[in-house]
């Protein structure tokens, strides 16, 4: 049986590359070669037990690559094409898929719904950290790159871009709003270029990190707040005349910067949330205003599918937005294991690192 090099999930603490064999496909599916991909934050809430998967699983679920091989339904695509696929992979048929919440695909049995269940790539199945990764509902899923655009153009479009422009969609940004992102990692950098595109016209940005509040002014933010040398509750106060803000993005997954966010909220502003919390949340009451302030708490989880990649990559050709410099390192796939260990410790100034094959 052909092999290929793959990174894996063995144990809390160790994801490792080793051989496995190229995944068969099924009709409805796409065997991609992968040519791009990264790792996300979210990598690293697997390698660090925070988030269960299968021991052997492959992890990964950015992938930027050519089609190998197609499945013997699947029409409207053609072998040797440069593609995308989202990192949430809806099957366009389940209820939440009817519903409008691709992302939360799932069966919807009458013992409950899965969160996350559009979530597949290196979560309930084998992810693109690979040479191959086979994609589930190839036509619903597949987007073609456009001619003219690079690997690393596009590379953001599967989760970070996408993610990080659903929390200033689901926040409902209008023209004229005033909006606070707390976190200026990919994901609350993406957030900020989604905020600008939708119209706001004071853009806040929180971080502790010089490098990522200068990046944060080069994809759209007013003002940069160091949380390290102020506290950006006073600050964001101070700087809205003590009216707060319309929407506050969180944009980390810790109990802090969601306790900030409320308190910088004016009323019947909205929290758009789209941390991942590895441990329970508490509301404030004085932040929540006893819950009369008529706030709005949003989540929101990476939109997928072959339409929202093409809106994306829209976007980046028509110059509206541009991510290419949150790539700050590259490594081959032979490396990975190095790269695991820049970005899981946040060294030498990395936002999102480029693994080639």
């Amino acid at each position: 049986m052909p092999k290929m090099k793959a990174a894996i999930f063995v144990e809390p603490g160790r994801i490792v590359l080793e051989d496995k064999p190229i995944p068969d496909i099924g009709p409805l599916d796409a065997l991609v070669r992968i040519t791009t991909t990264t790792i996300c934050g979210t990598d690293i809430h697997i390698l660090k037990g925070e988030y269960p998967v299968a021991k052997g699983l492959t992890i990964g679920h950015e992938p930027v690559g050519v089609i190998e091989k197609l499945g013997t339904a699947v029409t409207g695509f053609s072998e040797g094409q440069r593609v995308i696929a989202g990192a949430i992979t809806p099957s366009g048929t389940s209820n939440a898929c009817l519903c409008g919440f691709c992302s939360q695909d799932g069966p919807g049995t009458r013992h409950g719904w899965k969160p996350m269940g559009g979530w597949r790539f290196g979560n309930t199945i084998d992810g693109c950290q690979a040479e191959y990764v086979r994609v589930p509902d190839a036509m619903a899923n597949l987007a073609p790159v456009p001619d003219g655009l690079s690997d690393e153009q596009v590379l953001m479009c599967p989760d970070i871009m996408s993610t990080g422009f659903s929390g200033a969609e689901r926040g409902q940004i209008k023209i004229g709003d005033t909006v606070a992102v707390f976190a200026q990692g990919p994901i609350g950098l993406c957030a900020t270029a989604g905020a600008r595109l939708l119209g706001a016209s004071t853009i806040i940005a929180v971080d502790r990190l010089p490098d990522r509040l200068a990046m944060s002014r080069r994809l759209g933010a007013d003002h940069v707040v160091d949380g390290g040398k102020v506290d950006p509750v006073d600050e964001i106060m101070r700087l809205t005349d003590g009216r707060g803000v319309d929407v506050a993005i969180e944009a980390l997954g810790t109990q802090a910067t969601f306790e900030s966010c409320l308190k910088v909220l004016r009323p019947g502003g909205t929290l758009s949330s789209l941390g991942v919390y590895s441990t329970d949340l508490k509301i404030p009451l004085g932040a929540f205003a006893a819950g009369l302030g008529d706030h709005t708490i949003v989540t929101s989880l990476c939109p997928g599918g072959k339409e929202r990649m093409r809106r994306l990559m829209e976007i980046v050709s028509s110059e509206r937005v541009d991510l290419g410099p949150l790539v700050t390192h590259r490594f081959k796939l032979d490396d990975i294991e190095q790269a695991y260990d820049l970005f899981a410790h946040q060294r030498d100034g990395v936002l999102k690192v480029a693994i080639t094959p």
